[in-house]
This record gives structure tokens, C-alpha cells and sequence, in this order.
């Protein structure tokens, strides 16, 4: 009776679980849809910037262009997750991220500058012996995209500003469809000089030019800015959007697992209840045996 109650309890548990996988199931792919909105909402601001950096470039005087930077000092960001089940995403871009600088920055020491967005990240960035400049923490809406932009902000102009990084790249998960994702690298600055001569031969969709008035000095730093927080917007929203494809598919698996489990736990129950009902059946057969010959005897 008591293997009976102890199955019983592990069977409640399993489905208390399988309730808790059910609901991070639907918060999952909810923030999934949340995060794809928010990369395609920076869709119209990179179009309108880009259009912006069109027309400077199409003025004839002195085009500002992208300057080729040595490849002696690189700055990282990799784009992690500070919450855990969300399977080998951190695993996966901290790999991607390791190779690729080995390959393109076989840099060493100071010359390699790190940031991580996410502890998880973090600590795996740190046991593949990496050193991490600084931490940051990953937003848990959309809403904090932007601070975390702010801040990516403020430390990569301070990298450009004191030269220790010439080179700047994102890594990140990006989510191919439903619960699968890939991790990519992207290469942040300097400027694509092959992105900025397509710009500059567009052909412009009107036939009046719009005109400025700023210097264009000035106002090509502030159209990079605005570029580099639209690209950082992305970043973040894909990683995030990845993170939870990740953690669906995890707990699709987990699901699955919980189900088996379930099916073996109900089995087993019932299985212990069937012999438990069989035993006393024999028991009160025996017993009213035992009756019929004490009345004979």
C-alpha cells in the first residue's frame, strides 16, 4: 500500500512539472513573437537612416568615406543569457565566437577587448580563458533594449575614443524559424566601405534630392551613430528571440520526457493497484475457504 502511495505522489508531482513545462512552452514562444516585432520595427529606422546617409554620400563635395582600420585590436560582444533552460545557446555562441576571432583576430592579451551580455556568457567566456572587460546584464523585454543600446554605446565610442579597438563584432543567436537558431557573427565597425559605395550608386526614388544644411562632418557621425543603435537594436532583439527558441525547444524535449515518464509512472500505478486488488480478492477467498471448513469441521 504504501509503493501504491508513493506512486501516487511522484504521478501529482510529474504533472505539476508538466504544467510548469506547458506554461514556459507558452511564455516562450509569446516572447518569441514580441522580439521578431521589435526586429522588424527597427527595419523602418535603419531604412530611414540609410536614406539619410544616401543623400550625403550623393553630394559631389568631398564624400565621407569608411577608413580601413589594421586588424590590431578588436573588441567583441557577445550576446548571452543571464536565465538558464534554454539548451546549448550560450555553449554555442561563445564557441562561434572564439573561433571566429581566432581565425579573422589571432590577437592575444589587451589587443583583444571582450564584453559580455549575459552571466551565462560570461562564465563560459571566462573558462575558455578569455578575459572579459565588462559585464552586462540582458534586458527582460523589450522595453530594456534600449538602455542596453545606451550602454553598448558608451563603451564601444569609448573603445574608438582611446584606440583600443579598431575592429568591432556582435555575436549572437539568430533565430531561423519556430524553435531553431543559429549563432552569427557581425561585423559592427569599421564601416562596410563595399555597403557605403552601394548606397552612395542607389539610384534615388525621386527626382528632387532632399537637401542639408549641416556640416557633413557632424552629420555623418550622427548618422553612424544612429546606424550602430539600429544594428545594436537588432542584436539584441534576434538574441533574445533566439534565447527563447532555445529555451522552447528545451522544453519541447523536456515535454516529451515528462510524458514518457508519466505514462511509465500511470502504468506502474496501476499495475501495484491491480495486484493490491488481486491480494485482497485472494484474501477474502481464503478467508470464507477458511469459514466453510471451520462450519464443516
Amino acid at each position: 500500500m504504501l509503493q501504491i502511495e508513493a506512486l501516487k505522489k511522484r504521478i501529482e508531482t510529474t504533472r505539476d512539472l508538466q504544467s510548469v513545462v506547458k506554461t514556459m512552452k507558452a511564455l516562450a514562444a509569446v516572447n518569441i513573437r514580441q522580439y521578431e516585432r521589435a526586429a522588424r520595427s527597427i527595419e523602418h529606422y535603419t531604412r530611414t537612416t540609410e536614406m539619410a546617409l544616401q543623400v550625403l554620400l550623393l553630394d559631389p563635395v568631398h564624400p565621407p568615406l569608411a577608413r580601413g582600420a589594421p586588424k590590431e585590436r578588436v573588441g567583441g560582444v557577445v550576446f548571452g543569457s543571464d536565465q538558464g533552460m534554454c539548451g546549448q545557446l550560450n555553449d554555442q555562441v561563445v564557441a562561434h565566437a572564439c573561433a571566429f576571432l581566432d581565425k579573422e583576430f589571432p590577437l592575444h592579451g589587451s589587443n583583444r577587448r571582450i564584453l559580455a551580455l549575459g552571466q551565462r556568457v560570461h562564465a563560459r567566456l571566462r573558462d575558455r580563458g578569455h578575459r572579459v572587460e565588462a559585464s552586462y546584464a540582458m534586458p527582460g523585454s523589450v522595453k530594456g533594449i534600449v538602455p542596453g543600446v545606451q550602454d553598448l554605446l558608451v563603451h564601444i565610442e569609448k573603445w574608438l575614443r582611446e584606440d583600443t579597438a579598431q575592429h568591432v563584432v556582435l555575436f549572437h543567436g539568430k533565430q531561423i524559424s519556430g524553435a531553431s537558431y543559429r549563432a552569427q557573427a557581425v561585423r559592427l565597425l569599421p564601416l562596410d566601405k563595399a555597403w557605403l559605395d552601394r548606397l552612395r550608386e542607389k539610384k534615388w526614388p525621386t527626382h528632387c534630392v532632399p537637401m542639408f544644411t549641416m556640416e557633413k562632418g557632424p552629420l555623418f557621425s550622427a548618422l553612424v551613430r544612429q546606424h550602430l543603435f539600429a544594428c545594436l537594436f537588432r542584436a539584441y532583439a534576434q538574441s533574445l528571440a533566439s534565447e527563447n527558441a532555445a529555451r522552447l525547444s528545451a522544453m519541447q524535449g523536456a515535454e516529451k520526457n515528462i510524458e514518457e515518464r508519466l505514462e511509465e509512472l500511470t502504468a506502474r500505478f496501476h499495475k501495484k493497484r491491480q495486484m493490491s486488488i488481486t491480494e485482497e480478492l485472494l484474501d477474502i477467498v481464503a478467508g470464507w475457504e477458511a469459514l466453510k471448513q471451520e462450519k464443516r469441521g
